[in-house]
Formats: C-alpha cells, structure tokens, sequence
C-alpha cells in the first residue's frame, strides 16, 4: 500500500510517500481503508521530534517508532479479528489509529473508533477525533464549564479552537474567542458571542474577567493570562508553543499547576485522549446539528508534507485533512 514514511525526525521534508506491507490483522485488531485523515499539531511534534521530551514517552529517541504519520482516520472498516464485535467489514467509521493514518490502510482497535456521523463526510469526520475531544476534554472535563459562564478561547479560529466555540455555545456559555484578523469572521461563524482580534486588541486589558479560559497551542505568560481570569476562575492550557527544544510548552502548564496551589484561580495542563465515550458524545452532538467541522482544505496524500508545513505556519482556518 502507500503511505507517507518518515525514517528520522525533522523537517516536512523528512516525509515522503512510498509502499509499505499492508498491516496484519490480528485477533483484536480492526484494519481500515483510509478515506480521510486528519492533520493536527500533535503530527509536527511527531514528526519533529520536539519537544524532546516527547522522545521519553516511547516515541523513540533517536527515530520515530512509528514510520507512519496521521492520527484521525474516517473510513471503511476492511476485515477484523476474530475478537471484534462491535464492527464488521464494510461499516463507516472514524477514530484514530494505532500505527499511522496517512495510508491507504490502518490497523486500530475497536475501542479507538466510532461509527461515522451519517450527516459528515468522510473529510469531515477525518477532521473530528483528536482536535475534537480536545476541545470538550478541555471545556467539560478540565474546566467544568457550566451553562452561563463566561468563557475566553484562544486560539478560536484553529482546529481546536473552532471545535471549543461550537462545544461552549452547546453547552450555554458567552463566548469570547481570540483569533488573528483572517479568522476573525470564521470565529463569528461558527457561534462566537465576540471576537477578539489579538492584532488589535490585547484580552487581558480592557476589565473584563473570565469564568474560564481556553489557552490552546499558545504562549501567553501566566501573568498576561491571569489579568484576564476572574478571581475564582479555571485556566485550562491546551498544548503550548515556545519553552525550548527539551520541554516545548510543558514548563508553562507545571507552573500553571504549581501555582494553583497558592492562589483561588484554578490552573493546569490538559492531557487529552480520545476515548471511546468522547467519541460518542461527538458523534450525537453533530448528529444533532450542534457541531459541524470546520475544514479549511483537502490535500491528496502525496501533499501531506505541505499540509503540515501550512499548519505549523498557522495559516489554517479550522482543520487540514489529506484525502485517499
């Protein structure tokens, strides 16, 4: 089968599109045609290999583990194991994979998927997986947003950000979303209450004090952050840019939760998961009109490298996908 390879860490030019063993079925396993991926931040970290600290969470030190890139996956379910029940071959389904999704095939486990939503395309659930449960993990887990608050989204008009407005207007609160002027219209579209332009407008002046902030892939000092958060506020910070090669922006979300500690404000890191749960929250909240994926652009495989070069330059509005 084709794949996107990648035999060392760096560049988008590490990548290249070459044949590959189609993956074995094994009794657990669910094996996948491809029809759509999702392109997310966390596939630059991998590929990059950076921060450094991402190599000790067995991503492999000196070379990725897994030759593959991708995440997301929307598709057609191609054979299962004989230990599988909940999917049989010819099924719709999306998730994420075990072994790389920028393939014409992926191996996963059943656990990792869902069925399709029937309103989406397979772009448009390709686009959902990662970026999605990040955004409710970090709004209803992390957060605990509760109907009414007033809730701050930065980063609102990228992949997780347009996820977050959709996600906090579903659950009742008045959104604030923070985006460049490019996206500033995006933002409107997709539920925002109000839209900050950071190119004009800094959030943290102005007097007004948030219930709950967003921070996703950024770099605010807590400080800056801390103006903006009310007294007995939560900062949930969502990735990171910035803080180095060895920690990337880990450092700030373990200040963040140290100094939770000495204050009322609430602050921490979100680690997020797709968990099969999340999943099916997703899947009934688009199903019922409450969500819809925001995709910027499509890319053929053979461009998946320029697909997460425009992502990492932040010039995508919403989500990248690279279709099969």
């Amino acid at each position: 089968m084709k794949a996107i390879l990648q035999d060392t860490y760096g560049s988008p030019d590490a990548l290249r599109l070459d044949d590959v063993d189609k993956p074995e079925v094994r009794d657990d396993d669910v094996l996948v045609r491809v029809q759509a991926a999702g392109v997310d931040a966390g596939v630059w970290h991998l590929m990059a290999g950076k921060p450094y600290l991402l190599r000790l969470f067995g991503f492999g030190l000196r070379a990725p583990k897994v030759r593959i890139r991708g995440r997301d996956l929307a598709g057609t379910v191609a054979a299962v194991g004989r230990n599988v029940t909940r999917f049989r071959p010819g099924d719709e389904v999306f998730g994420t994979s075990l072994e790389g999704s920028y393939a014409e095939y992926t191996r996963t486990g059943e656990d990792r998927l869902e069925p399709k939503p029937a309103n989406l395309t397979f772009g448009q659930a390709a686009a959902v997986p990662v970026s999605a449960c990040a955004a409710l993990h970090g709004l209803r887990d992390a957060g605990r947003l509760r109907q009414g608050q007033h809730v701050l989204i930065i980063g609102a008009g990228g992949g997780v950000g347009t996820f977050a407005v959709q996600l906090a207007k579903a659950f009742g609160a008045i959104v604030t979303g923070v985006c460049s002027t490019a996206k500033a219209e995006l933002v409107r579209s997709t539920g925002a209450d109000h839209v900050i332009d950071y190119t004009r407008e800094d959030f943290a002046h102005g007097g007004h004090r948030y219930d709950l902030i967003l921070d996703i892939a950024g770099n605010n000092p807590l400080k800056r952050l801390r103006r903006a958060l009310a007294p007995e506020g939560t900062l949930v910070i969502a990735g990171g840019e910035g803080g180095g090669r060895i920690l990337g922006g880990v450092d700030r979300q373990l200040r963040a939760s140290l100094l939770s500690m000495f204050t009322r404000q609430r602050m921490l890191g979100l680690m997020s998961a797709e968990r099969p749960e999340d999943l099916r929250d997703l899947r009934e909240l688009i199903e019922a009109g409450k969500l819809t994926p925001v995709v910027d652009q499509a890319y053929p495989l053979v461009e998946a490298p320029e697909a997460i070069r425009r992502l990492h330059a932040g010039q995508a509005r919403g989500k990248l996908v690279v279709t099969l």
